[in-house]
């Protein structure tokens, strides 16, 4: 599967993408809100790919590279998953992620990925809701999936503390 946006092109993970994965997540900045430490092998990324790999496989999606086209880097990951174990009472929902290398925040790759797997979503995949999370204290995603139209519409205790719940109704979503 692949998507493409005015500045991205969003496709499958590969083991291509071993060394910026491990880039993105050893940095701990980018995983400060997620409930896990900063990866400090890079065969933790090598896992992670091959675990993504097995979900394309197993339920037809999963989180997807972003390459940026200018410079034909891969900055992060973002895109849809199904949600197969269970997250404040929901299970085998859309859940929509995403999470880039700092130097590519605050230029709008987030919310412009966002948009093309939520097409994706309601269109292709014609889904009524999907759903997002994001740790009370992430300011960064949380105001992302406001900008979207996700709407909070709940909290659950996490690990590293408080996370919120987000929904978007497709008859709320605006692509524009």
């Amino acid at each position: 599967m692949q998507l493409e946006t005015e500045r991205l092109i969003l496709r499958e993970l590969d083991e291509n993408d071993t060394e910026r994965l491990f880039l993105l997540d050893s940095n701990p900045e980018v995983v400060k809100y997620v409930g896990s430490p900063p990866a400090k092998d890079i065969k933790e990324s090598e896992k992670m790919i091959k675990m993504i790999q097995q979900q394309y496989k197993d339920n037809g999606l999963g989180r997807l590279a972003v390459v940026e086209k200018e410079s034909g880097l891969l900055i992060g990951w973002s895109g849809l998953k199904l949600l197969t174990k269970e997250i404040n009472g929901y299970k085998n929902v859309y859940e929509l992620g995403y999470r880039f290398i700092p130097e590519f925040w605050g230029k709008g790759y987030a919310v412009e990925s966002a948009k093309a797997s939520l097409d994706f979503g309601f269109n292709d995949l014609h889904a009524k809701t999907i759903y997002a999370c994001a740790h009370c204290e992430n300011d960064g995603s949380n105001h992302i999936l406001r900008k979207l139209g996700f709407e909070k519409t709940g909290e659950f205790e996490e690990p590293d503390g408080l996370c919120f719940w987000y929904e978007l109704k497709r008859e709320k979503y605006d692509s524009k």
